[in-house]
């Protein structure tokens, strides 16, 4: 079993390694953790919180070209169980050039917003409490 203490990575390729960047530090008030250019050709930024056990990386591997998320359905997802945090992170998104887009899946529209980035990819912002 996985140890709680360890810590999640998400990496995915992007063409708009910058943009990308800030479009989730400014909508997701994520903080810039780290970057690197030239590792074996690939170009990256790690963003996120230092105390939280999750980051997010963007890569760009030069001379290639990634185009855009290949279904509507990729998505990460955040649940926000208080009204007021979830409206105002619902604003920070589209002030930071995220997309508010209808759910590929509609289940994601019942109480929740769904936000598409300049690659095709997909945030949902749920104001519920997750529950297993």
């Amino acid at each position: 079993m996985i140890p709680k203490s360890a810590k999640l990575r998400i990496a995915r390729p992007t063409d708009n390694l910058e943009d990308i960047t800030q479009m989730y530090v400014k909508g997701l008030g994520f903080k810039l953790l780290g970057t690197f250019e030239g590792h074996n050709g690939f170009d990256g930024s790690i963003i996120g919180h230092e105390s939280h056990n999750y980051h997010l990386e963007f890569t760009h591997h030069h001379g290639t070209v990634v185009g855009r998320a290949p279904t509507q359905d990729n998505l990460l997802v955040f649940y926000f169980p208080e009204h007021d945090v979830w409206a105002k992170c619902c604003e920070e998104m589209e002030q930071a050039g995220f997309i508010l887009v209808p759910a590929y899946n509609d289940y994601w529209d019942v109480v929740g917003k769904t936000f598409e980035d300049i690659d095709g990819y997909r945030v949902v912002l749920q104001n519920r409490e997750w529950t297993a």
